[in-house]
C-alpha cells in the first residue's frame, strides 16, 4: 500500500513540474537561458570576443 502511495506522490510532483515548465513561452525560456549564461560567464561578456580565449590561450600581437 505504501509503495502505491509513493508512486502516486511521485507522479503528482512530476506532473506539477511539467506543467510549470510548459507554462513558459519560448521567448521566456530564451531570456532565462541567456541570463543564466551571463551569470555563468561572469557578467555577460560576449563569448565571441577576445575575452573568451580562456586562461590558457594568449593573444599575441605581431
Amino acid at each position: 500500500m505504501a509503495s502505491v502511495v509513493g508512486v502516486a506522490a511521485t507522479g503528482v510532483v512530476l506532473a506539477r513540474a511539467e506543467r510549470r515548465r510548459r507554462a513558459y513561452t519560448p521567448e521566456q525560456i530564451r531570456d532565462r537561458l541567456r541570463e543564466r549564461h551571463a551569470d555563468a560567464v561572469g557578467g555577460g561578456i560576449s563569448p565571441t570576443g577576445p575575452e573568451s580565449a580562456g586562461p590558457n590561450k594568449t593573444q599575441t600581437s605581431q
